[in-house]
């Protein structure tokens, strides 16, 4: 039991995804200090790993499934052999990971899978990265982090540094935050700032706030935040017994979850535990939707950043961060670049709720953009596609209560009313 429940040291270096310089500290932003882009963190070890060594791990993963130490019992901490050494002192977790994979009605032919990260403890996705880089503030001995957020990071990072005992700034977009998200971030006591500006003008100001106080800086930049993410490829690996799907579908915002399962699955077939990957594609909104136009326009080559407007709020950004990274996932599995309109999505999010699988509409637009690349064939009859949704139903329900078909004025409480109001509806069947 000793050895399941101790981390194993992972040496690792922070490796810009532009330019490949080797940084020796990652600074405040997280930026490489030859170019400004992003970093990511890379283990140069696993170059001689055997076959064997993959076996090994698999059999770990399964069998710390028996013990109920708070490590193991997260569906983060359990792979944390692929995952910068924490000392289990700085661990902060809340059982993050472990949801659950749904078989939906068939689409066309293809099978189609539902990973809903919506089941987290905060409700999105958010948690499995935030508990690795929470963990990493924690033990750098920070007291302070900060995030800039359309709502599902800030409730994250909030409930997160509640736990580690430490403070959280918020900032947010005023007035484009769903009040579910917002009520969270409070709940858990954030302190919250609400900024006349979008997500994107958000983020400008918190890379000068950062710059100016000792915040730890935890959006998707962090590329903690990104192994963290990761971890939801080999935790849906294991629930495929280790089949790998045609297709991950993933919507897209600041392009940090698209990154950072690319990132996985790569690792995953570099270990030797898978021996191909799956195309993994995203999907943005039409109103926000710069990843796309690069792709299409400038073959992924440069960016230019777009005013965004969706009522998918968290995928609402003009200016994604990771979309370097992304550009890279799509270019290294073959996937594929779509965006849906605002029609489709509503349409997308009532036929998952049909299926009794509740998502904030962001989630959604994978369900759409799904059926865009089976009519162009992209996605083939047979295959089996994997859909990310990456939040609970419940972060926005202003949007569900706007576009519910099923409300009926109040009525008088009698019985037979009732029912012939029902017989009314269900004549047809």
């Amino acid at each position: 039991m000793s050895t399941l429940s101790t981390p194993i040291a992972t040496a690792y270096v922070l490796r810009c995804v532009h330019c490949g310089a080797i940084e020796a500290a990652a600074g405040a932003l997280f930026r490489c200090s030859a170019c400004a882009e992003l970093l990511e963190v890379v283990y140069p070890e696993w170059a001689g790993a055997s076959r064997e060594f993959g076996l090994r791990l698999k059999e770990i993963w399964r069998e710390r499934r028996s013990f109920n130490l708070p490590e193991n019992s997260s569906g983060v901490w359990r792979f944390r052999e692929l995952l910068p050494r924490t000392e289990r002192e700085n661990m902060i977790s809340m059982n993050e990971g472990n949801t659950p994979l749904i078989e939906l009605r068939a689409k066309g032919r293809a099978r189609v899978l539902a990973k809903h990260q919506g089941m987290n403890p905060t409700g999105s996705f958010k948690d499995t990265g935030v508990s690795v880089a929470i963990s990493m503030a924690r033990a750098e001995g920070f007291r302070f982090v900060c995030c800039a957020s359309t709502g599902n990071t800030s409730a994250s990072v909030a409930a997160y540094a509640a736990r580690a005992g430490m403070q959280s700034i918020v900032l947010l977009p005023a007035g484009q935050v769903a009040s579910g998200k917002l009520t969270q971030a409070l709940e858990y006591g954030a302190h919250v700032l609400e900024l006349n500006t979008n997500f994107d003008g958000c983020v400008r100001v918190l890379d000068q706030v950062v710059r100016k106080f000792p915040a730890y800086l935890m959006n998707s930049m962090n590329p903690y935040r990104i192994e963290g993410q990761k971890t939801v490829a080999f935790e849906l690996m294991e629930q495929l017994d280790w089949a790998v799907p045609d297709h991950v579908i993933v919507p897209g915002g600041n392009l940090g979850n698209s990154s950072a399962l690319g990132k996985g699955f790569s690792e995953l077939r570099q270990l030797g535990l898978i021996q191909r990957l799956p195309k993994v594609s995203i999907i943005q909104a039409a109103g926000a939707n710069p990843l796309v136009r690069a792709m299409r326009e400038h073959d992924g080559e440069r960016l230019a950043p777009v005013e965004p407007e969706t009522r998918a709020t968290a995928i609402r950004i003009g200016n994604p961060a990771s979309w370097r990274k992304a550009v890279a996932v799509l270019k290294n599995t073959g996937g594929a670049c779509e965006d849906v309109n605002e029609e489709e999505i509503a349409q997308a999010k009532a036929e998952l709720g049909a299926e009794g699988v509740g998502c904030e509409p962001a989630s959604a637009a994978t369900l759409a953009g799904l059926k865009k690349l089976m009519h162009s064939g992209f996605v083939k009859p047979e295959q089996t596609v994997v859909l990310v949704l990456t939040g609970h139903m419940l972060k926005d329900q202003q949007y569900t209560s706007a576009s519910s078909r099923r409300s009926s004025p109040p009525m008088d409480a009698d019985a037979s009313a009732v029912v012939r109001v029902l017989e009314k509806m269900y004549a047809a069947n």
